[in-house]
């Protein structure tokens, strides 16, 4: 018979609606180039793919430690850093602490303590959406592990690092999800390098490889060591090695001008969101932003499908009533949905009024 604890948990919410313009999972909006694509399609095929991969993965490490400026031992491979967030649910503390979580956040924190049936700490943000410490310092002696997501997804601003200090000197193991590092350039890096109480995770996904499924946990040699333990053996495809070499390589200046372009496009389309009325946009440091306007977020979220343009509905988790989030797309993109949320702003408030 299946567990009563699986039967109660919630499947991760994905969107799976049609639309010809899709910016609603953080993504980045660039493909990689036709030549680099084709390098790693001559190295692929010659995968042996009735073997196994390196189950260390020990050149892809050279790569990424090279890509983040750290030594391989510091490194932990997972199948994107969903898998990663897993271990660490299991790997930190006993089953019977809790796990505290800031929210609204990443729901996949929660969701790998259910699995586990561990506890929960949720403390939600403040009216900035920056971690509430007085809350926190009086139930942090309750858990053993802290996730943050930095910056944060959804809300895309970042947490007080000397807030985040202050829960950790109260004995809390820490987890930073820097996700969005290369948006932000803020990072908890150092801590990751030189305290046993910190460890840092990074991904692929949100730099062009999404497809690839390339987490990373970064920490002390001792730390990784341990957390390595309990990795699944060969969680890294053989042609996501491949690829991920490749594209990290020959295809690192593409990646840093796409980012930079990003970013770029980010203070663009929050300018141009600004002027239209009733919308209230966000600060974000990630590669996308956070808005609420007067309507029904899931009014609104409709509105847009129905013009082509697709958004993350973000009105069910706790403090975000009324809004969407958009992921920064190409700039053709961004100007599709800048002229569909006019659109359906205007006839959201044109329905409102004839009734």
């Amino acid at each position: 018979m299946l567990s009563d604890r699986i039967k109660r948990l919630k499947a991760y919410k994905t969107e799976r609606s049609r639309a010809k313009v899709r910016l609603s999972s953080n993504e980045l909006p660039y493909d990689l180039p036709e030549d680099l694509k084709g390098r790693i399609a001559e190295e692929i095929r010659k995968i042996p793919l009735n073997r196994y991969p390196d189950p260390s993965c020990e050149e892809l490490k050279e790569v990424l430690a090279d890509f983040f400026n750290v030594k391989p031992e510091n490194i932990v491979l997972g199948n994107g850093s969903d898998e990663l967030i897993y271990y660490l649910s299991i790997a930190v503390g006993e089953l019977d602490q809790a796990i505290y979580i800031p929210v609204p956040t990443f729901p996949m924190y929660e969701i790998s303590a259910d699995i586990l049936g561990r506890p929960k700490v949720l403390v939600e943000l403040d009216e900035s959406f920056d971690i509430d410490l007085d809350r926190s310092l009086e139930v942090v002696d309750k858990v053993s592990l802290a996730y943050y997501a930095y910056p944060n997804n959804p809300t895309g601003n970042i947490f007080s690092k000397e807030k985040i200090r202050r829960i950790r000197d109260k004995g809390v193991f820490t987890v930073v999800d820097e996700a969005y590092y290369h948006y932000s350039g803020e990072s908890f890096l150092e801590d990751a390098l030189s305290r046993e109480d910190t460890v840092v995770l990074r991904t692929l996904s949100k730099i062009g490889l999404a497809g690839l499924r390339v987490g990373l946990m970064i920490a002390r040699e001792e730390v990784a060591s341990e957390i390595d333990k309990i990795r699944l053996p060969f969680n890294i495809t053989y042609p996501s090695q491949v690829a991920a070499k490749i594209a990290l390589t020959e295809g690192r200046d593409f990646i840093e001008e796409a980012v930079r372009t990003v970013v770029r496009e980010r203070e663009r389309l929050r300018n141009e969101m600004e002027r239209l009325e009733g919308v209230e946009v966000f600060p974000s440091r990630a590669n996308f932003l956070l808005f609420r306007t007067p309507f029904e977020a899931d009014k609104l979220h409709s509105e847009l499908l129905k013009r082509d343009v697709l958004v993350r509905d973000m009105s069910y988790l706790p403090g975000l009533d009324r809004c969407l989030r958009v992921s920064v797309g190409k700039p053709e993109e961004n100007d599709a949905f800048l002229e569909a949320l006019e659109g359906s702003l205007q006839f959201l408030t044109t329905s409102e009024k004839s009734t």
